[in-house]
């Protein structure tokens, strides 16, 4: 899903024309540095740090941005040079962060935050006074959050939503870096500065085109991944299962499969209704129910009024679907 999200390459490069006012950026590089009179901080710097909080370590964080650790580990000693802090202890596991890392993860995510909107500003159409960046696994996108969008759209029609598909590594990186407000996700990852809620419960259950097919998988059964947890509950239920002629990642790829060419798999309830009702696809009898945690995850610290009224009209879109 890589291609579905804005591409990193030069990502943290403020373009010409787009720099906030000097008495602006003077004000936030002084929140940032304590005051200390430094040379002007490069976003670049500060979203290769959240990048290593992202991942929790530099090798990771090298393969995200597409540069060598040796750029990494540079771009993070230079920005301890100009904060005069070590931010990361580093260990076999990865890294982790300094207290002086911790305080400095908000004021890096408000840099890179304040840079992104005024790209997303500077580009938008005029007539709106804010924009929402919104984020989803792509199932989750379809009949919830697309849902949602009409929604929120009449309850403030003065706010653009941008919204992006793609994978939780994906959406949790753009949620650091503050690219995105919010992100809807199967399995997210504890990060600082971030709250991550239950959302909703997927309810996964095993259909088939075919009338009254057996439980167990067969030839024409598509394994989707919908992570490890459904892989450990699969593997209990189904010990003699011995593999699929076809896996996929993504859940809507596998349904539309065997609505064309026929087959089975496990699938989230919700979008199974219609197809069951027009008699495209039929329950499997006796197969176990899996169950596939959501989560909602956006920043702890905000006092943005679109991204609350966003919230709380994603929360009650999840309950009505629950």
């Amino acid at each position: 899903m890589r291609g579905h999200e804005d591409s990193r390459a030069g990502e943290g490069r403020v373009r010409a024309g787009t720099r906030a006012p000097a008495s602006e950026a003077a004000r936030l590089q002084a929140r940032v540095t304590g005051g200390k009179q430094i040379a002007p901080m490069d976003t670049e710097l500060a979203r290769t740090f959240l990048a290593v909080v992202a991942t929790g370590s530099f090798v990771d964080a090298a393969q995200r941005l597409y540069v060598t650790q040796s750029t990494v580990s540079a771009r993070i000693q230079r920005l301890e040079e100009e904060l005069g802090a070590e931010l990361f202890v580093r260990h076999r596991e990865g890294t982790t962060l300094t207290p002086a890392g911790r305080q400095f993860q908000r004021h890096a995510t408000i840099l890179t935050r304040t840079v992104e909107q005024a790209r997303q500003e500077i580009g938008a159409v005029t007539g709106f006074r804010a924009t929402l960046t919104v984020g989803g696994r792509i199932g989750l996108w379809e009949d919830l959050l697309l849902r949602w969008l009409p929604l929120f759209a009449q309850l403030a029609p003065d706010v653009s939503v941008r919204a992006l598909i793609g994978f939780e590594e994906d959406l949790m990186s753009a949620l650091i870096e503050g690219r995105a407000d919010i992100g809807v996700m199967y399995t997210p990852h504890a990060r600082p500065g971030l709250t991550v809620e239950p959302l909703l419960e997927e309810r996964l259950v095993m259909v088939s085109t075919h009338p009254n097919p057996p439980r167990e998988p067969q030839s024409d059964y598509v394994y989707v991944d919908w992570g490890p947890e459904f892989f450990a509950q699969h593997s209990l239920a189904f010990p003699n299962y011995t593999g699929a002629a076809l896996i996929v990642n993504v859940g809507w790829l596998g349904l539309e499969k065997i609505l064309a060419y026929g087959g089975s798999g496990y699938f989230p309830a919700r979008l199974l209704r219609a197809h069951e009702l027009a008699g495209r696809l039929h329950r499997v009898e006796g197969a176990p129910e899996f169950r596939l945690p959501t989560y909602l995850c956006f920043p702890s610290k905000s006092d943005s009024e679109p991204l609350a009224l966003a919230l709380e009209t994603i929360r009650r879109i999840a309950a009505e679907a629950a």
